[in-house]
């Protein structure tokens, strides 16, 4: 499988470079993903955990999907990819916020997206251990009892979207 090359952006998620995969995590290059929160039509969330292969956060809970955004791509191309990807998904994303790259959020400028579906998942087993959907409250009530079974990135994502939306 070829090496993946993300663009290497500055704080103000402006392209400044390119670099593959390996090298940007292991410098902590700022660079680009996006996250996408998906509920079914009773208001469940969908929580991903991740696989034991992931090379960050393995074995954590995540958002429902999530990954990089190519050299080249926009947020909302990698995010319609994304879900088609991890989760066999294709469906309207609606934009709710993008988060400035910090070390909480991997040093990703992130852009956070919603989605309503009642599409079963096809997972990719390779990414993704297991989905399940979850109410909020359930969600909230684990963040609080065990939040090192979260990432950082979704610990942050799930404290706006507390916060501001729900």
């Amino acid at each position: 499988m070829p090496q993946e090359i993300f663009d290497i952006v500055d704080e103000r998620d402006i392209v400044i470079g390119q670099a593959p995969r390996a090298e940007v995590h292991a410098r902590r290059l700022m660079h680009r993903a996006v996250h996408i929160f998906l509920f079914n039509s009773r208001g469940e969330f969908l929580l991903q955990m991740r696989s034991a292969h992931k090379d960050e956060y393995p074995l954590t809970y995540t958002s429902s999907c999530s990954g990089h955004v190519d050299t080249g791509e926009t947020y909302e191309i990698a995010a319609q990819r994304e879900l088609g990807e991890e989760l066999g998904l294709s469906c309207p994303l609606e934009p709710l916020h993008k988060f400035a790259a910090t070390p909480e959020l991997a040093m990703e400028h992130s852009m956070l997206y919603r989605a309503v579906s009642d599409d079963e998942p096809v997972i990719d087993e390779y990414e993704i251990d297991f989905v399940r959907f979850h109410t909020l409250d359930e969600v909230r009530d684990m963040l609080a009892s065990q939040p090192e079974t979260f990432s950082p990135p979704l610990r942050e994502l799930l404290s706006w979207y507390f916060q501001n939306i729900s």
